[in-house]
């Protein structure tokens, strides 16, 4: 199974930079989309997404053009959980889940705290609730991947310069230290079980020639429960797919 994780930063966006033949070039099985920033009826694309034989299952945020998920694949889930119980962060679409056989794939869109306080501090309550349900939820399905852009870089590893960003939201202390505690209840960060050299990153500023400079930050995960590690295949980045300021993480499972 190829599994995918991918903030488009607007769906509609990526289609008009030719996203669909990304897509069908990608041969994934599942698609984790975050920052959909639309609801399905804007979307007049999703015939050409049928013919590729994908269904799909949309999360949008109550608010329009913000936040969001989705989930597309191949194979038929037994059942699509949307949201997690919490309204403050269903309001804002950015927990969905499809449960297959023998696994369970779940695409989030964590919080950013960059505008200031008050979102930052919903981010940090948004981490303590998460830990809770993904703990209650692994009890029931053992077998899960968490995808997602989780806007935490975990280590001084998965961002340009550690030194200068210390205070920035997304690469503070207790940010890194709850990422830790997270991978130590049960979780395997797929693409550095695989990949251990520095230099790898999942999101650019738009700012001083960033991408073309890999001035960047790995805020995007295929978080896999300890369950399912030694069936990990390939993990790897794809920076070359231009059509956001994130690019895909693919995650291969011999299931």
């Amino acid at each position: 199974m190829k599994i995918v994780t991918y903030n488009v930063n607007g769906i509609r966006s990526a289609l008009r930079k030719d996203w669909l033949s990304w897509l069908k070039a990608s041969k994934a099985d599942v698609v984790c989309l975050q920052e959909i920033k639309a609801t399905p009826d804007q979307l007049l694309e999703l015939q050409l997404i049928e013919q590729m034989g994908y269904e799909h299952y949309w999360y949008p945020a109550e608010k329009k053009g913000y936040s969001g998920t989705a989930i597309l694949t191949k194979t038929s889930p037994k059942h699509v959980e949307y949201g997690c119980g919490h309204d403050d962060y269903d309001r804002e679409g950015r927990i969905i889940r499809a449960d297959f056989e023998g696994i369970s794939v779940m695409s989030t869109y964590f919080p950013s705290g960059t505008t200031g306080d008050i979102r930052q501090n919903f981010k940090y309550r948004f981490l303590d609730d998460f830990q809770l349900y993904s703990d209650k939820l692994r009890r029931e399905l053992p077998n899960l991947v968490i995808c997602g852009d989780y806007n935490i870089c975990h280590r001084s590893i998965d961002i340009h310069n550690p030194i200068s960003n210390a205070n920035s939201s997304g690469f503070l202390p207790a940010e890194r230290e709850w990422m830790e505690n997270f991978v130590n209840t049960g979780y395997v960060d797929s693409f550095r079980h695989l990949n251990p050299e520095p230099h790898h990153y999942t999101w650019w500023s738009f700012r001083a020639n960033a991408r073309a400079r890999n001035l960047g930050w790995r805020i995007d995960y295929n978080m896999a429960s300890k369950t399912l590690e030694d069936k990990i295949v390939s993990a790897y980045i794809m920076p070359e797919a231009v059509h956001s300021d994130h690019c895909p993480v693919l995650l291969e499972l011999a299931i």
